[in-house]
């Protein structure tokens, strides 16, 4: 260890030490015959031209949607649906659709996208969208004065004529208002002076307004319902432009939660996303891979098998595609110029590890430190850990760091969560007249667990002492 140089520098002062190396890396990778004609179609971000399956759901929305080309203030809705069934795709469809078509009309309708998984405050949305309209008005204005000013660079007239001077009146007028709006900053204003700004941005110009409110379940979750009364009542506040919110939500019972006013005015229309069945996922899978690979390159049964392991989960088309994806992925890496069932297997397996060390990753402490005591109890080769055991080893680890000892019953629960989400497997056992307990292995592979685990620096001077803690095995029951 001590030869180690402590500039890291030193490793790469030289590039071209041994340049048949180097020299060649990409290249005999690029080498490599791709089987995929554009991998871009197998990911859920994209937006196809078609929609198998999701005609019904596409008709409904388009129907209440039509009413801004007659400007007239659509519906607000609420699009219900697990996850990967086709909500988001389709609403960014219809809306694709919606902007595209108004042009031909004199009204405008503009939509604005945003995922409240992202953007997860009342401030921060009402920001976003001012912000968002402050550059629309400010592209309006500039293409409006560049008109006048062509306008009157083209004039034969020598003298100003009366229209000229409209002209000019007309292009100072739009000068103030471009100066007018000022961005709001991502922090630092009072709330109402941000909606204010937002209200005169959205009503400097007639049109209308879509807000699509992607995840809005996690919003309400984190911030409550305040901005959806705030958006939902928006329309008294503006005089040529309307609004309309279209809410998406992965919890078809989150508006139990809301204030009944925000309830009533934002589920005026309701559109249900069911899953997709196997059948379902094998159309949609084929309409993408006839074009995302090249032709021959998927072996029999493969999609078969990308729809059936995605059928199981709740009917979730992002997951199909997801394998579907991997699965390419692997065999281009392998260089394999066929994908076969055996790389949609590895595929289901590499997805799995990655949820389950994403999921580890954004674990709350406490669960981070019991599944670190099962980590360390499996280290140790303890066979049979038990409920107790966890806890005994668990009170000398919070101990040990100087963190609160949750009671024998909330680390039971915080177990029956980790095994919940895949991350241990907890079995009930009778111990006889001792009653029964849980025992619990992991379900991830041990050396996964501890490389995420000890990410976290506080995790790793905890783990550095675990030679000087002795574990004392008393079963709890």
């Amino acid at each position: 260890m001590d030869d180690i140089p402590k500039n890291n520098t030193q490793y790469i002062s030289n590039p071209n030490s041994n340049p048949s190396i180097t020299s060649g890396l990409f290249e005999n990778l690029l080498s490599v015959e791709p089987i995929f004609n554009n991998k871009e179609l197998l990911r859920h971000s994209f937006t196809p031209d078609t929609l198998p399956h999701r005609d019904s759901q596409i008709q409904t929305l388009a129907s209440i949607l039509v009413a801004a080309l007659r400007g007239d203030t659509p519906s607000n809705i609420l699009i219900y649906g697990k996850t990967g069934t086709g909500k988001t795709a389709s609403v960014n469809f219809v809306t694709r659709e919606l902007e595209q078509t108004s042009t031909h009309y004199d009204i405008p309708c503009d939509v604005k996208f945003i995922n409240c998984e992202v953007v997860d405050t009342k401030y921060r949305i009402l920001a976003e969208l001012a912000n968002t309209f402050i550059e629309k008005n400010t592209e309006y204005i500039l293409k409006q004065i560049s008109k006048l000013e062509a306008s009157l660079t083209n004039s034969p007239s020598t003298f100003p004529t009366n229209d000229q001077h409209l002209q000019l009146e007309e292009i100072s007028k739009l000068k103030g208002d471009l100066n007018s709006f000022a961005k709001v900053p991502m922090t630092g204003w009072p709330t109402d002076t941000v909606y204010s700004t937002l209200v005169k941005a959205v009503d400097y110009r007639e049109r209308v307004v879509v807000i699509i409110l992607d995840e809005i379940d996690k919003l309400v979750e984190k911030s409550g319902d305040d901005i959806l009364y705030n958006l939902s009542r928006m329309n008294s506040d503006l005089d040529r432009s309307c609004v309309s919110i279209k809410g998406i939500s992965n919890d078809l019972t989150f508006t139990d939660h809301l204030d009944p006013r925000v309830k009533s005015s934002l589920g005026e229309e309701e559109i249900i996303f069911p899953p997709y069945d196997a059948h379902q996922l094998n159309d949609i899978l084929q309409n993408r891979a006839t074009i995302a690979f090249k032709e021959g390159v998927l072996g029999p049964g493969v999609i078969r098998m990308c729809s059936g392991f995605a059928a199981r989960e709740h009917g979730d088309a992002r997951r199909a595609l997801d394998l579907l994806r991997t699965a390419g992925e692997l065999a281009e890496r392998s260089g394999d110029s066929e994908v076969t069932t055996d790389y949609v297997e590895a595929a289901q397996e590499k997805i799995e590890l990655d949820r389950v060390i994403e999921v580890i990753r954004t674990l709350p402490d406490q669960s981070k430190f019991v599944l670190f005591t099962i980590l360390v109890l499996t280290a140790k080769d303890v066979s049979h850990i038990t409920t107790g055991e966890v806890y005994n080893l668990y009170r000398q680890l919070c101990k040990n760091q100087e963190l609160d000892v949750l009671t024998h019953r909330r680390v039971t629960d915080l177990i029956s969560e980790l095994d919940m989400l895949g991350i241990v497997n907890a079995i009930v056992v009778s111990k006889g007249r001792y009653g029964r307990t849980k025992q619990i292995t992991l379900s991830v592979p041990q050396a996964h667990v501890e490389k995420e685990l000890l990410s976290n620096q506080r995790n790793q001077r905890l783990f550095t002492g675990l030679e000087d803690i002795s574990i004392i095995f008393q079963s709890q029951f």
